[in-house]
């Protein structure tokens, strides 16, 4: 049932495209394991080996806290309709924030989303597919854009001053870097 690659696959590729949500997990060396649903319009497929995600501003900001500590990640997409499947991605990230020199080149591969506060720049190196066999069927309606219109009235300021306030450490109090977007 399960199978393993040493990346995606074009036909992976294509059910990650697919898919209107994905999970991310990550882990500090201590404290809690973070795991999160990520849905909009926000991740791009570079390459077989390489995965961008934009990291958009939430009550928490884990990943990005753990990343600097453990840069292991995993990402996982299950289908809801018609084609039962797991798919996850291991691998290890970086976090890119929006002072970093990076995020100019990173950005144009991504939508341009309003609360956007982070990169997160995913290195494959194991791809593994199981069956789903056990995921329900569930139909997509539409994305939420509560939390588009949420960023959008906060405006640039308001969502520094959010960041500031709010994203500075994760639950466990490990510092996200969130200073550089300041």
């Amino acid at each position: 049932m399960g199978k393993r690659y040493d990346d995606l696959q074009p036909d992976q590729i294509a059910f990650i495209g697919e898919q209107h949500l994905y999970f991310v997990g990550t882990a500090a060396p201590e404290g809690r394991v973070n795991l999160s649903p990520k849905g909009m319009d926000s991740l791009a497929v570079l390459s077989p080996s390489r995965i961008l995600w934009l990291n958009l501003t939430g009550s928490g900001n884990e990943t990005a806290a753990h990343l600097p500590l453990d840069p292991r990640i995993t990402l996982m997409w299950c289908s809801f309709t018609t084609r039962p499947l797991i798919l996850r991605a291991y691998g290890t990230a970086r976090v890119v924030h929006r002072g970093d020199a990076d995020w100019s080149a990173l950005a144009p591969h991504l939508p341009d989303q309003p609360g956007a506060r982070q990169i997160v720049d995913v290195a494959i190196d194991l791809v593994q597919s199981s069956c789903g066999f056990a995921v329900p069927f569930m139909n997509f309606v539409e994305d939420r854009l509560v939390l588009q219109k949420w960023a959008t009235d906060k405006g640039p300021d308001g969502l520094r001053t959010y960041w500031d306030t709010r994203n500075r450490q994760s639950i466990d109090g490990l510092p996200t870097g969130i200073e550089a977007n300041l």
